[in-house]
């Protein structure tokens, strides 16, 4: 018998792209992240006869507010599908050249949700995973120009639904990072920072691989806590209280940029996804159930760069250009992971993040982190 398709699946009444925004509190999330699944539909989306990977996102090896999939996300997530008969569950995290995911799994409380709850993880990053070279059916903009020798990723990916697990925050390359992101440690592997020169044009290729080799495709993203200015890690935390989810990742980062105050189409992934029919990027096209966002403007901003950040930018896209294959393909780029590690992990994380720290652990959020 053959497997629908995930737009075969969808409920005949959908005329539009639907994402849940749903208000939430500490002693309710775990209920109100059923809410957003079930009211984004998202049983339509995943066969439940194939397994289910969680994309866990680190984003830091330490807890930052916002930075990281929080450990009642994940809890949410995997009570839902349980009650609903999804019967294996995958948590699949990846580490960087610059983040410790074994690290990062105990210290944002992700190990022992897992271990509590009886689900399998999976580091990216090391064996037993295995890389295997994939050819994309769709037309790329980039990655194959990028990787000539050949795209490779999980072989464990080929063939499961997958949900990724975002949080709200801005980003200093991509303005903010959500659904259509979190995919770039799932499937790109060490050499991902090889494409953060085209990295709008990145995450579209990635959701085009998507699209080809899972049956399923949600997201549930988190902005309990969610994070402004130069993120992923050097963020101001804002309390939001907010849970999203969808089937469809450009729109659910696009109702996402919009709350935090971004016009979701001026963000390039954004704009070349919707552009190519890999999703809907315009919030006017989008059916938001739940809260009502029309007035909704968190004004965050994402123009701020890091001390670190400002050097990857000149790399990247400034005067340094030239010397971008010198600085990150061959063994000077050692030299960027020590920056960026002495940057975030001493000077930035002991003079300004304990303190904002601190003070996050008092509220209602922090108090039930502390509890996991």
């Amino acid at each position: 018998m053959t497997t629908p398709s995930p737009e075969r699946l969808r409920p005949a009444t959908a005329l539009k792209p639907k994402v849940a925004v749903v208000s939430t509190r500490p002693e309710m999330v775990l209920e109100d992240i059923a809410q957003a699944m079930h009211l984004a539909d998202y049983q339509a989306y995943l066969p439940p006869e194939h397994p289910t990977l969680l994309k866990i996102n680190i984003s830091w090896q330490h807890w930052y507010p916002a930075c990281s999939t929080s450990p009642w996300q994940l809890e949410g997530v995997i009570q839902t599908l349980r009650r609903d008969g999804y019967k294996e569950i995958i948590a699949a995290q990846n580490g960087t050249v610059v983040v410790d995911s074994f690290e990062g799994e105990i210290n944002n409380k992700h190990k022992g949700v897992l271990e509590r709850l009886g689900v399998e993880s999976v580091h990216l990053d090391v064996p037993p995973t295995r890389w295997v070279r994939y050819e994309p059916k769709g037309e790329l903009l980039v990655l194959d120009k990028v990787y000539p020798e050949g795209i490779t990723i999980p072989e464990s990916f080929l063939g499961k639904n997958i949900i990724q697990l975002p949080t709200m925050k801005t980003h200093v390359f991509t303005t903010m990072t959500g659904a259509m992101k979190n995919a770039f440690g799932g499937l790109l592997n060490r050499k991902r920072h090889w494409t953060h020169s085209v990295i709008h044009e990145t995450l579209v290729d990635l959701l085009t691989i998507q699209k080809e080799i899972h049956p399923g495709l949600f997201a549930v993203t988190d902005g309990t806590f969610a994070g402004d200015g130069p993120g992923p890690r050097a963020m101001r935390w804002h309390i939001k209280n907010v849970i999203l989810a969808s089937a469809d990742q450009v729109a659910i980062d696009a109702v996402a940029a919009h709350m935090m105050g971004f016009d979701p189409l001026s963000i390039p992934f954004i704009r070349l996804a919707h552009e190519r029919g890999l999703g809907c990027g315009d919030v006017s096209q989008i059916e938001v159930v739940g809260e009502d966002i029309s007035g909704v403007n968190w004004g965050f901003k994402s123009a701020e760069s890091t001390f670190v950040s400002r050097g990857q930018k000149l790399i990247y896209w400034g005067p340094l250009k030239p010397l971008e294959h010198l600085f990150l393909r061959t063994p000077l780029v050692g030299l960027a992971y020590l920056g960026s590690n002495l940057y975030h992990n001493g000077y930035w994380l002991n003079l300004v993040g304990k303190r904002r720290i601190k003070k996050a652990l008092q509220t209602g959020w922090g108090q039930l982190f502390q509890r996991y």
